[in-house]
């Protein structure tokens, strides 16, 4: 399953959506305002595998080194 975010440009595509949602082709899922509201930290916080975490911080402290050599 995947979760998509889609901007409704006119009234009868919400019609549609609905439509294939009472067909049980889709789910319709509405945000919360509160949601919009939270840090973002908190928002993200376990979208990256820790694998990938890991990488991001070994590249992020070859960078600094490259800052930090005379040149």
């Amino acid at each position: 399953m995947k979760t998509l975010t889609v901007e409704i440009k006119q009234d009868i595509a919400l019609s549609f959506l609905r439509n294939m949602e009472s067909m049980q082709i889709i789910s319709i899922v509405n945000p919360t305002k509160k949601c919009s509201n939270k840090k973002l930290s908190d928002r993200f916080r376990g979208c990256l595998s820790d694998d990938k975490v890991d990488a991001l911080q070994n590249e992020l402290v070859e960078m600094r080194k490259e800052w930090e050599r005379n040149i």
